[in-house]
């Protein structure tokens, strides 16, 4: 013989399935928490520093003059800045993207070694807005806007 009628059967099992949906919140928003890169520019890295070893991203501008290749051949350091004096180090060690340049954007992931240097594991180079891709630059302006509207015709 059955313990529960069918109605205080659905009943438990709708609290049981309500109970698993939250506890599965509550471990990806535990999982997320840990997991969640957190942006900064330099001067914010600067007065308010997140946790040695901690997942963030630093923004900015790649500081004029400032990028060393170290003897290895494969590490790379450098200088983020922003609008302000502030220089924050990085240090990387990979291939660069193509449009990584002194003066460029730039957005490093990774993380505050215990030196105070940023060491990044992936960066992420930004142009402006008057970038012009290396196969246009040789191009006069009428043949490059002809280019342009050839490649545009049918996306529309």
């Amino acid at each position: 013989m059955n313990a529960f009628k069918p109605k205080h059967q659905r009943l438990v099992l709708v609290s049981l399935a309500l109970i698993a949906i939250i506890a599965a919140g509550l471990l990806a928003a535990w999982a997320l928490r840990t997991q969640a890169d957190y942006f900064y520019l330099p001067n914010e890295m600067v007065e308010e520093p997140p946790e040695v070893g901690r997942a963030v991203r630093l923004g900015g501008m790649v500081a004029k003059g400032s990028v060393q290749t170290m003897a290895d051949g494969v590490t790379v350091a450098f200088m983020v800045t922003d609008q302000t004096e502030v220089r924050m180090p990085v240090r990387y060690s990979g291939i660069l993207p193509d449009l990584f340049v002194e003066g460029s954007g730039v957005v490093a992931e990774g993380s505050l070694g215990a030196d105070g240097v940023f060491v990044a594991d992936n960066l992420l180079a930004k142009h402006d807005e008057n970038y012009v891709p290396r196969e246009l630059q040789e191009m006069d302006q009428h043949r490059a806007a002809k280019m342009a509207e050839e490649t545009t015709v049918g996306l529309e």
